[in-house]
């Protein structure tokens, strides 16, 4: 199902070359403020423009189509539209019946019994974050808005291609006509301790499942992650400081036993490059025969650079969820200008 979340819940809809894409979102409470303006920074900063990104250039100006009312949420579903502006299918006209190696034109082709829409990915492409990226503006603004203590969310690329400079890893991936991928750090700070359930719906599950549905996104990890795997008892053991869960090194991420621990989760994230560019060796789906590919689309040459924002996002969409699971986000929050808010 396309739908993430159990009281919060947000569906994504759009294909890459389509007319629009967009979130429609269920469960935010009702007196939320809400505006247009308030998606330009982070859709902003979604957006290409920096060295190594794509051509394609939209203005991903957003849409409220229901949900909001004088500028505050009124509780019933909110649908964010984006438009598709700057849309040319005609370099991946050859996707119909040629399927790109890692990507989901094969899987997607069978899922649908042949009729998927396969211009620039359709609706497996990371033109779908900045959906995302939407549907964290409302998370978050609900967040802020609500009686609980603020909670701040932190993404940042720390490593591309494999180096510290990523600057530097870029360029010269650009100047190859290549693509490298990333590493990118997520920090969730101000969580209530105790968040969280021990086995299902755990921090680190609820978190991995939606970041696993950022396009390019293989593999997540909390704290010292694949580490543990090489280190001895004595070596990861952490200490306890204080009655709110401080720890002296924060080695599990934040999470113990499945629940918010009273410091930053903190985990990592790895993100394939893209490979859509060249001649890529595939097969004809309608005969059979192997073919050759010749991609000639606007791709990145490092995608993860456009992520973060992505991350923080989602990330917001996932604690909103759980801080209404949990009843410490009730129903309706500043419902006029008038509510104290003491």
């Amino acid at each position: 199902m396309n739908t993430l979340g159990r009281i919060f819940r947000l569906s994504l809809f759009g294909e890459s070359h389509g007319p629009a894409i967009g979130a429609l979102i269920d469960g935010c409470p009702a007196g939320v403020p809400l505006s247009t303006g308030d998606f330009v920074a982070d859709l902003t900063r979604r957006g290409p423009g920096a060295n190594g990104t794509t051509a394609r250039r939209e203005t991903d100006a957003v849409r409220l189509v229901s949900g909001v009312f004088r500028g505050r949420t009124t509780g019933a579903p909110i649908l964010v539209e984006i438009a598709n502006a700057d849309v040319d299918s005609a370099a991946y006209a050859a996707l119909e019946d040629l399927p790109r190696p890692g990507h989901a034109d094969l899987p997607a082709h069978h899922k649908s019994g042949g009729h998927r829409d396969h211009r620039g990915g359709g609706a497996s492409s990371g033109r779908l974050t900045a959906a995302l990226v939407a549907a964290g503006v409302v998370a978050r603004r609900a967040l802020e808005a609500s009686f609980v203590a603020p909670i701040r969310f932190e993404a940042r690329l720390v490593e591309a291609g494999g180096s510290a400079d990523i600057e530097a890893a870029v360029a010269e991936a650009a100047r190859l006509g290549t693509s490298i991928g990333g590493v990118i750090e997520g920090r969730v700070t101000g969580l209530p301790i105790g968040l969280g359930e021990p086995f299902f719906d755990t921090v680190e599950g609820l978190l991995s499942h939606a970041l696993f549905a950022i396009p390019g996104v293989k593999g997540v990890e909390f704290g010292l992650g694949f580490q543990f795997a090489q280190e001895s008892g004595d070596e990861c053991r952490d200490a306890i400081l204080a009655r709110g869960g401080r720890c002296q090194r924060n080695v599990s991420g934040g999470v113990d036993g499945g629940m918010a621990n009273g410091n930053a989760v903190c985990f990592r994230l790895a993100v394939k490059p893209a490979v859509s560019f060249g001649e890529l060796r595939t097969v004809s789906l309608s005969t059979g025969e192997q073919r050759v590919l010749a991609m000639s689309g606007r791709h990145d040459a490092c995608f993860a650079r456009r992520l973060p924002v992505v991350v923080e996002a989602v990330s917001a969409v996932v604690t909103l969820d759980l801080m209404r699971l949990s009843g410490r986000v009730g129903e309706v929050v500043g419902a006029s200008e008038g509510l104290s808010r003491d």
